[in-house]
């Protein structure tokens, strides 16, 4: 990125990584999909590498648990390193995730940090 001139990186992670209680992430819940863990694992280690860089315009944004198809509502909350949910789990649809992240690319509130995106 340096080489090529990059002045800002936005990755889209994962959930695993967030919490889901003070000291807890939802990779290390019982439930967790065996299926994701190894990339759930590796987006962790990732985030972990960018928050030791000083020198790097960097945000990481992690969608809900369930991260699928549905609707444009523009209606979400933001957060920061806790897992968002409400009665009905925790969930975005691809369609919000989107309008998040092109909030963030066009004004940017999360410089050097990660942050989430639920209903």
């Amino acid at each position: 990125m340096r080489d090529a001139g990059v002045s800002r990186y936005l990755v889209v992670g994962g959930a695993g990584s967030l919490e889901v209680a003070p000291g807890e992430n939802l990779i290390d819940q019982p439930d967790f999909p065996e299926a994701y863990k190894a990339e759930a694992g590796a987006g962790g280690v990732f985030l972990d590498y960018l928050r030791a860089i000083n020198d790097l315009d960097w945000t990481f944004l992690s969608p809900s648990a369930v991260f699928e198809p549905g609707e444009r509502t523009g209606r979400f909350r933001l957060g920061r390193d806790a897992l968002i949910s409400s009665e009905t789990g925790s969930r975005i649809s691809f369609e919000d995730f989107a309008i998040a992240f092109v909030d963030e690319l066009e004004q940017p509130a999360h410089r050097r940090q990660r942050f989430t995106v639920g209903y």
